[in-house]
């Protein structure tokens, strides 16, 4: 016997948590467009090359929140006849479009770093000045306050793409470490360190995209929950009245929600609306105590 109830869908919260990332998204682009100008003036009037181009991956933050703004609505969008199960995943592909846009900042950042390394004239360098490195300090800042509250929203919101964005800021803070260590070097007499903090910035990169990417994949492709939120929803059904043992227990992850399979064991003498009522009551418990839960379905074997 199988009792399937639908969750009601909270709308109330829903739209709060897609209010929080629009506003986060929206603070992320004005600042990181202030920011790219601030530092682009500062490159061309400092005379330093790594800050142009600091500047420019500062200006990519900006197109990518833009993404994750798409990915966000979309995701939040009700089920419709062609999407039964609603557009949690169009946020997954965000993260994923993410992913590849850190990775090919990146690779061309640490090309960039080892094309200088292998030919650089440390002769024919221009010192650049001190509004380079005034411009780099404040990035670094800068760029951290906006990944903790990037950061902070997103796990609040359990927002994979969020989360994504979150770390594209750090990139650029990281971009902007590599550029303060290069121009200070520069201005102490080793350009050499510029290109070198730029390979080694790439590296972090790479593996901050990785990460974003396996887990975007992971939800596309209906992961299991993790252990201890399995653990927790086994003890809600297991502690439920009447329930004799959890013959089995199915997760998965489809976006940002959690789907759930469970089969449990009652007495098999119960009348059909006694064992009704024990679905039921697991059921509820588990979505009350068991954060993101869309869909429940209750099979109830008789012992």
């Amino acid at each position: 016997m199988k009792m399937q109830m639908k969750k009601q869908p909270k709308l109330k919260r829903v739209r709060t948590n897609e209010q929080l990332a629009m506003t986060v998204s929206w603070i992320s682009i004005v600042i990181n467009i202030l920011l790219s100008a601030f530092k682009l003036a500062a490159g061309i009037v400092g005379n330093s090359s790594a800050m142009i181009a600091d500047a420019v991956h500062t200006i990519s933050d900006a197109a990518t929140t833009g993404i994750v703004m798409v990915g966000i609505k979309l995701s939040n969008r009700a089920s419709d006849k062609d999407h039964q199960y609603g557009h949690e995943r169009i946020e997954c592909v965000a993260a994923i479009i993410l992913a590849v846009v850190l990775f090919l900042v990146g690779i061309g950042i640490g090309n960039q770093g080892l094309q200088k390394v292998l030919h650089v004239d440390t002769e024919t360098i221009a010192i650049p000045g001190m509004i380079a490195l005034i411009a780099a300090i404040a990035s670094i800042f800068i760029k951290e306050a906006m990944y903790w509250y990037t950061r902070i929203a997103a796990k609040k919101i359990k927002s994979t793409a969020l989360m994504a964005d979150a770390w594209h800021h750090r990139s650029d803070g990281l971009s902007s470490i590599g550029s303060f260590i290069g121009i200070g070097g520069a201005m102490l007499g080793f350009p050499i360190l510029d290109p070198l903090a730029a390979i080694i910035i790439c590296i972090f990169i790479l593996k901050v995209s990785y990460d974003i990417f396996t887990e975007a994949i992971g939800k596309m492709t209906d992961k299991a929950c993790d252990e201890k939120t399995t653990l927790t929803i086994r003890s809600i059904a297991f502690a439920q009245d009447g329930v004799i043992d959890v013959d089995k227990l199915k997760t998965r992850v489809f976006g940002d929600k959690i789907y759930i399979d469970i089969e449990i064991k009652v007495d098999g003498n119960l009348l059909l609306n006694e064992a009704h009522a024990i679905a039921e009551q697991v059921h509820d418990t588990i979505e009350k105590h068991v954060p993101n839960v869309k869909h429940c379905m209750v099979h109830v074997n008789p012992s």
